[in-house]
């Protein structure tokens, strides 16, 4: 998953980014003023946006609007020092689909964000199963046939966004959108690479491969409507 947070305190924006990174294993760019955040927010495909409200050069009420004028249904939860209860209407008002209060706590925010994300890809259970594979979102424990399965942070992060979006072909640009920041390193066959690993992890000795791949398509797990 990959996260944009609009924050123009540097230290708070870098300390969130890393607790994202770490304990829920997304993908996150940082933008530091208004102007940059509405162009980065309407230029890609973000499974969550966190919005400051008082921001300079655009303020995040202005961003949150663009955003939904211009049709785009990403999950945005505001994180703001704005803390009164006619701060928090006009924000729920204006399209937010969570509304946090600064200071807070770092676990309610992962939880809440967790929470938005799976909302988008319409799975409410934390806990998303495929078969023989389970994938705990919230706690990012992985079983195959009762036993836990070890995976590197980008084996994961590839793994849950399969899963999330169980029984629909994933092209590797869409991986690629939604699974690296603007300062990660990829190289041609990156993608290949992880779905490699992957796949001797999960499917070793089986017949029947749980990551499929479907020719000049991309990649899929469980069956493909028809």
């Amino acid at each position: 998953m990959r996260v944009l947070i609009v924050e123009d305190e540097a230290r708070l924006a870098r300390n969130v980014a890393k607790a994202l990174k770490e304990t829920t294993s997304y993908a996150v760019d940082i933008s530091l003023d208004g102007e940059d955040g509405r162009h980065q927010a309407l230029s890609n495909p973000y499974d969550l946006i966190v919005l400051d409200l008082m921001l300079p050069k655009v303020d995040g009420l202005e961003i949150l609007r663009d955003l939904r004028r211009h049709g785009s249904r990403v999950p945005v939860l505001i994180l703001t020092a704005k803390d009164t209860t006619q701060d928090i209407v006009q924000g729920l008002n204006s399209g937010s689909d969570d509304y946090l209060t600064k200071p807070f706590d770092m676990g309610e925010f992962l939880a809440r964000c967790k929470a938005l994300v799976r909302r988008t890809y319409d799975r409410p259970d934390p806990v998303v199963s495929v078969g023989e594979l389970s994938v705990d979102t919230a706690s990012r424990r992985v079983t195959f046939r009762g036993q836990p399965v070890s995976l590197r942070a980008m084996e994961y992060r590839l793994l849950e966004y399969l899963v999330l979006r169980t029984g629909q072909v994933v092209s590797k640009e869409e991986i690629l959108e939604h699974l690296y920041d603007f300062n990660a390193e990829t190289f041609s066959n990156v993608i290949e690479v992880y779905v490699s690993a992957l796949r001797r992890k999960l499917d070793a000795g089986s017949p029947c491969p749980l990551i499929r791949t479907v020719r000049n398509q991309g990649y899929v797990i469980g069956d493909v409507p028809t």
